[in-house]
């Protein structure tokens, strides 16, 4: 019921707000909770999980636009070192990072890149449960695809929300088993 009814308010802070009118496309980005919306004609049409930025890396908050669309981006500062047989030797490499002999530095690929701040977009990638990247938001390739299709340069996009107390919360609980079933069949 709250995730539903904070979704409700942002929805509606952003129609009365001025930032757009129920004929447009929008896009929110919640970073409490770890979502992203996409708001077309005044409703919800999709909803995809995300990992936003991780502490010292935080996704910027506030209103912005898409300004730039790319479907097969490559990051211009973060990567991987590989060697000659594929295998990771830094997963956490840069550009000017040292590369052993044998070894070449791989760019992060960022496919369906939608650039909203200055070095910062949605765009397909790992979502390990909690905010992750270095200020990108993250989702799964299939979500990142239609929301490529859907979102242009100049669609407006309002992130709200805090990971301040996110990561604490989400280190601290157990992980619990899930189940799954079906409701109404005999």
């Amino acid at each position: 019921m709250k995730t539903c009814l904070s979704y409700t308010l942002i929805l509606s802070a952003l129609l009365l707000g001025g930032q757009g009118n129920a004929s447009e496309t929008n896009v929110i980005i919640n970073l409490s909770d770890q979502r992203v919306l996409l708001v077309e004609h005044g409703r919800i049409t999709l909803v995809s999980p995300i990992a936003s930025g991780k502490p010292g890396w935080s996704t910027p908050t506030g209103n912005f636009t898409i300004f730039n669309k790319d479907l097969d981006h490559q990051s211009r500062s973060f990567g991987l070192v590989v060697d000659a047989y594929g295998r990771v030797v830094n997963s956490n490499a840069t550009p000017s990072s040292h590369i052993p002999k044998g070894c070449h530095y791989q760019p992060a690929p960022m496919p369906y890149f939608m650039k909203f701040s200055p070095a910062v977009g949605m765009h397909a990638g790992y979502l390990p449960g909690y905010p992750a990247s270095h200020g990108c938001v993250r989702m799964p390739a299939d979500l990142a695809a239609l929301f490529f299709e859907r979102v242009h340069v100049g669609t407006p996009v309002t992130v709200v929300g805090s990971t301040d107390n996110l990561a604490r919360v989400r280190r601290a609980l157990p992980v619990m088993p899930t189940r799954s079933f079906v409701v109404g069949q005999r």
